[in-house]
């Protein structure tokens, strides 16, 4: 069974800030202050460990923030899905429809999400693109803040799910910014780079990636790389 763990933001949709706006909004509320947010690289991070550096440099107490992390991503999730709901946009990036509908289609395939997002703000995403269905199992920023021990969480769900053990090298994790390569290197899954996010080719290209591709709108192509065929 090949595992294809899909990042979100800039792998499967462009959310046009929508979640950057919320975090923000509820950083303030719980905390009185967002941290340096406008200079900080968010760019493959979880959201847990997000809040904490830009807090820390705001010089919140380590201590208030775990006391309050709770609260600031249930409020989080209430502006992020009352936005949505709204009428802000979530975009389904180029191919992926077409492409999820077809690794669906093979046995041998299980897709699920590896992201630094928390589960209900990933939830909120995904719910309005009508993708959710096809992820079985989910790996997210509010199961660890550190990026590389999220392939072990999917493990552990997916062994839940299936009665299966799954090795590491059996996973493909997708992703759009260099610490998603990282994810991939750290625990020796398969590490396909798409440049539909913030990073080049090029850029993805230097964090020595097994495949980095422009986009998925090649669907038939795609299928093919990420299935290892």
């Amino acid at each position: 069974m090949r595992v294809l763990l899909f990042d979100i933001d800039g792998t499967l949709i462009w959310g046009h800030g929508v979640g950057h706006r919320a975090l923000v909004r509820a950083m303030e509320e719980v905390f009185g202050t967002t941290g340096p947010h406008e200079e900080y690289d968010w760019r493959g991070k979880t959201d847990p460990l997000i809040v904490r550096d830009l807090l820390r440099n705001a010089g919140i107490p380590e201590e208030t923030v775990a006391a309050q992390l709770s609260v600031c991503f249930d409020r989080y999730v209430r502006h992020l899905g009352a936005s949505l709901a709204n009428g802000e946009r979530i975009d389904v990036l180029p191919g992926i429809a077409a492409l999820l509908a077809a690794l669906a289609g093979r046995p041998a395939a299980m897709i699920g999400l590896l992201t630094g997002n928390v589960e209900q703000g990933a939830l909120a995403k995904l719910r309005p693109t009508g993708l959710l269905p096809y992820f079985r199992i989910g790996a997210y920023g509010s199961d660890d803040p550190d990026r590389r021990r999220l392939p072990s969480v999917a493990r552990a769900r997916i062994r839940a799910l299936t009665g299966r053990d799954v090795e590491f090298a059996d996973m493909t994790i997708i992703g759009d910014t260099p610490l998603d390569v990282d994810c991939a290197r750290a625990c020796g899954a398969r590490a396909v780079a798409v440049a539909t996010g913030q990073h080049t080719v090029a850029e993805l290209a230097a964090c020595n990636p097994d495949v980095v591709l422009p986009n998925f709108a090649d669907v038939e192509a795609a299928t093919r790389v990420l299935l290892g065929d």
